[in-house]
């Protein structure tokens, strides 16, 4: 399959037509309008810096359906502890910063380049992007970041500087997006710290066949909140976790 460039204007070709690998086009900028449709079509931005814009629709699709998450009786525990307080939306711009410096195996830098991040600052301000936080005391310890569309939500990276603060922090994300009705939680691609949770590879066709009715549900825009009874990861409702 070629790799398609994109012009100026706001299109991409069809997710389908991505090679193997996944990569489906290349250029294009990051504005609001270009992400959106990429998200809305299954296509998401990941590239390096010095790279040009590389568009990818991989071929198994990494999700997790909300009423399939798996929590583990060892952390259970510690969510039981309620070490952490939590919030939404209330430092964005540290989440992803702190993702972007955090090192990860096997790779020498981040993909999260400073063009990248405004454009995801862009989508925060208009209330299509949020955040999770995670603090001990006044101090940021974790937490991720994404993007909400509809009855999706398309995750793009987490960071911990304390233990089981990331865990704790998208385990108490599930939960309140599945309270609100959301369907499907976007991981892109295979990892083995999302696996544990439940997350599974599917087939592009099948994603996209969920993808598309939810994403043309009622988009909640705005500022995220907890409802108040998982704002300091507590979850008192027992159908709320797997038994583990």
């Amino acid at each position: 399959m070629p790799v398609f460039a994109l012009p100026d204007e706001h299109i991409f070709p069809d997710p389908r037509l991505a090679r193997e690998d996944g990569l489906l086009a290349v250029g294009g900028d990051l504005h609001p309008r270009r992400l959106l449709l990429g998200y809305t079509m299954g296509i998401f931005p990941w590239y390096n810096e010095g790279q040009p814009i590389l568009w990818h629709s991989p071929d198994p699709r990494f999700v997790l359906l909300p009423e399939q998450l798996r929590v583990q009786r060892s952390l259970r525990k510690v969510i039981r502890r309620q070490p952490y307080r939590l919030t939404m939306d209330r430092d964005f711009a540290s989440v992803i910063d702190r993702c972007a410096r955090t090192p990860r195996p096997g790779q020498g830098g981040t993909w999260i380049t400073n063009e990248l991040r405004e454009g995801y600052l862009r989508l925060f301000k208009m209330g299509l992007a949020h955040s999770v936080e995670a603090w001990e005391d006044d101090r940021l310890v974790g937490g991720l970041y994404g993007v909400g569309l509809g009855d999706v939500y398309f995750g793009e990276s987490m960071f911990a500087l304390a233990p089981d603060a990331s865990k704790i922090a998208f385990t108490t994300l599930v939960v309140q997006l599945r309270r609100w009705g959301f369907t499907l939680i976007d991981s892109q691609v295979y990892t083995d710290h999302l696996h544990r949770f439940g997350a599974q590879e599917i087939p592009r066709e099948r994603y996209l066949q969920l993808l598309t009715p939810a994403v043309r549900a009622p988009w909640r825009k705005g500022r995220w909140a907890f409802d108040g009874d998982l704002n300091h990861g507590g979850m008192p409702v027992a159908e709320d976790l797997d038994p583990g």
